[in-house]
């Protein structure tokens, strides 16, 4: 969810139905240096609420300042990553790669815990690959220093994103007698009987929800009402898709500036609009308007043109 998860991606997803959300993660050594990008990253406003900064990093006396720092924005929790799979933060000793040195990953989570009064919760994986799955005794361990839930991503290191997330896995650090934390499921959650589904037969207490939400941030309340109802709600209308594209360019501008804000929304439009017919045509010139007012014109000519097809 990096370059994902901003606050202009969460505004729309609290719309949605999200109960509780993360940060992009931000980079300790970042933050240490006071890098620019990764301060912007500590940006969280009260409507996100409850809202929790995501960390990662290599060196544990770092992730420990770092978590200093974070926790004087007044953040609801601090969250550590230990779950990114990708070459540019693992092969820096970071996210996955601590799944490769158990010790290292409690002393450091020790550390930060010790570094701030908030609650601090963890994601990872399963372990490193198929003969390191040794989330049952990390669980056990981070719990034991001290952090207050645990989000496990359904796959290791080696598996990135691809087969099928292993939520059964997950379900037995549940079922463990000696857990008494919140354990959350992650990975292939792109439905409400999914949600449904994996809640029920792997006892979970809630499931996280990411790349699903790209582009349909109202996941979130479709989850919600078929877990309360067993009914589906009816799919967003045309006139609300474009509202929250609106909305969500609208947050962007006013976060990043006119510029940056509109450079940055393209990256969202092919995902809100993919169930439309011949939408390419609309996804090039979305692409490549300059200003919002040329965004919002076409947003208009999408709202007539695909009206009067349904009619």
């Amino acid at each position: 969810m990096e370059d994902v998860s901003d606050p202009p991606f969460r505004a729309v997803c609290k719309e949605g139905g999200a109960d509780l959300m993360y940060t992009e993660f931000i980079s300790s050594e970042g933050l240490i240096r006071h890098a620019a990008k990764s301060k912007q990253k500590l940006d969280i406003f009260e409507y996100e609420r409850p809202i929790g900064i995501q960390l990662f990093g290599g060196d544990i006396g770092n992730m420990a300042e770092s978590a200093r720092i974070a926790t004087e924005v007044s953040p609801d929790l601090i969250d550590i990553n230990y779950g990114c799979p990708v070459k540019a933060v693992a092969c820096r000793g970071a996210g996955a790669a601590l799944l490769q040195d158990i010790p290292k990953m409690v002393r450091m989570t020790e550390e930060v815990v010790k570094a701030t009064h908030l609650p601090v919760t963890v994601k990872t994986r399963l372990g490193w690959d198929e003969s390191t799955k040794n989330i049952i005794e990390v669980a056990e361990r981070l719990q034991d220093i001290g952090i207050q839930a645990l989000t496990v991503h359904g796959r290791t290191r080696v598996q990135m994103y691809k087969g099928e997330a292993n939520w059964e896995l997950i379900g037995k650090i549940k079922e463990n007698p000696r857990m008494h934390i919140p354990i959350f499921g992650n990975g292939d959650i792109d439905s409400p009987e999914k949600a449904a589904s994996y809640k029920n037969q792997f006892g979970v207490d809630g499931a996280m929800i990411g790349r699903a939400a790209i582009g349909y941030p109202w996941i979130f309340r479709e989850v919600k009402h078929f877990m309360a109802t067993g009914e589906h709600l009816p799919p967003p209308e045309l006139y609300e898709r474009v509202e929250t594209v609106r909305k969500h360019l609208e947050f962007s501008i006013k976060w990043k500036g006119p510029k940056l804000g509109v450079f940055e929304m393209r990256r969202h439009y092919a995902s809100y609009f993919k169930s439309l017919p011949d939408f390419k045509p609309f996804r090039s010139q979305l692409v490549l308007a300059p200003t919002a007012d040329e965004v919002y014109t076409l947003l208009d000519q999408i709202s007539e043109v695909y009206e009067m097809a349904e009619v």
